[in-house]
């Protein structure tokens, strides 16, 4: 008897360690829970975001022909219809990010819930399809958003891109969009390119595989740094917005001064002077 009862504790205790050690089950998602969601793929989670960190569309200056043609093909896909995954490149700090949150926002004020937004992190790109897999099962629209995306030259996780942005058996989801953005327009830095040239025998077929991934984005969106008008007006902007002209600061001097410290004119340089002239003048910011 005693016996039995020993063997049934070693099972109980068996079963507890094995209980411990299995995965995880996949959390449910509930892509009505919020607009914005951040994917984890290391738990299979889409974590809701309650306040996305963005600024007004109306404040980004300087792109009005990238934001009329992302706007309209964002819009389109938003109301069911078909629309092109879209890459913007270019350079640093110049709104490309921002174009794409505030764009999302824009469409969510006219029709609330219209649009979800997901951002899935460079790193996490091999996990796509597991992704894809939940929001296959869902009808609302998603935006898939990747910041900063770009590849090194051993890198192979663009093929789980590849698949994703045009070829596999089951292909996107209907309810899915991809927006990317990077600094480079073939995703991959020019050297690298040229060594691919270079070092194969057949160098077209080498360097063909990995430029064609931003031949799979219907819309190529190229950003370039500002004029110093068009600086200007960013930062004039800015300051009316979150009420920060002031009679005793020139404001353009100071504008000025703070882009050749820093040697380019962004909006990114823009946004960093107003934080610095927010902070001087004890004034809050306020994005909502």
């Amino acid at each position: 008897m005693n016996d039995i009862s020993d063997l049934a504790t070693d099972l109980k205790r068996v079963a507890n360690v094995l209980e411990r050690l299995a995965p995880k089950a996949p959390a449910q998602t509930d892509l009505g829970a919020a607009d914005a969601f951040v994917w984890h793929a290391e738990d299979g989670r889409l974590e809701p975001v309650a306040s996305v960190n963005r600024v007004e569309l109306l404040l980004l200056k300087g792109i009005q022909r990238q934001t009329d043609i992302l706007l309209d093909n964002t819009q389109r896909f938003a109301r069911g219809f078909p629309a092109n995954n879209a890459l913007l490149w270019g350079a640093r700090g110049t709104g490309k990010s921002s174009l794409v949150k505030a764009l999302h926002a824009e469409i969510n004020a006219a029709e609330p819930g219209a649009l979800a937004l997901i951002e899935i992190h460079r790193e996490d790109i091999p996990s796509l399809p597991q992704l894809l897999s939940t929001l296959r099962k869902s009808e609302r629209r998603c935006l898939l958003f990747c910041d900063d995306l770009s590849f090194d030259a051993q890198d192979d996780t663009y093929k789980s891109l590849k698949a994703v942005l045009e070829g596999g058996i089951e292909g996107r989801p209907k309810n899915v969009i991809f927006y990317a953005t990077s600094n480079r327009r073939h995703l991959m830095a020019r050297d690298m390119i040229e060594n691919e040239r270079s070092t194969a025998i057949h160098t077209s077929e080498a360097v063909e595989e990995k430029v064609s991934l931003s031949d799979r984005f219907g819309l190529w969106l190229g950003f370039h740094n500002c004029d110093q008008d068009t600086y200007f007006s960013i930062i004039e902007g800015y300051a009316e917005r979150f009420g920060l002209n002031d009679p005793s600061i020139d404001l353009r001097a100071e504008a000025n001064e703070w882009s050749v410290t820093r040697g380019a004119r962004s909006g990114r340089v823009a946004w960093q002077y107003i934080q610095d002239l927010a902070g001087r003048l004890g004034k809050a910011i306020d994005l909502d």
